[in-house]
């Protein structure tokens, strides 16, 4: 993420034709343990626009991730789009089996502690 953030902040300094800082340090690594863990990160992925109320829909937000996710409760996937896979398939036991058995996220499900 790091490396990230400092090749888009030197590529808008020079647009901007300017030097300095363009991001403050936001990027935090934390390694998750317990499927309850991974579950609720996924929802703060999938669910962000909700939580910041700039998505209300009944169904995953159509300008993220979030139609192609395979863990939602109901399946609301377009099915024009079933065929063009944009996620990579889970590789831990942790995130392609351990968070599902605490069930599957709820399309208008927030992370924990969140209200809209």
């Amino acid at each position: 993420m790091t490396g990230l953030a400092v090749r888009v902040a030197r590529g808008l300094n020079k647009l901007w034709r300017r030097a300095g800082a363009v991001f403050s340090d936001r990027y935090h690594a934390r390694i998750l343990r317990t499927p309850r863990e991974v579950r609720n990160a996924l929802i703060y992925v999938v669910q962000n626009a909700r939580k910041h109320g700039s998505w209300r829909a009944h169904r995953p937000d159509a300008y993220s991730s979030g139609p192609s996710f395979d863990g939602w409760k109901e399946s609301r996937r377009n099915p024009a789009h079933s065929s063009t896979r944009i996620l990579a398939r889970a590789r831990t036991w942790l995130l392609s089996i351990g968070w599902r058995r605490l069930g599957l996220i709820d399309p208008l499900e927030l992370p924990r502690g969140s209200s809209a």
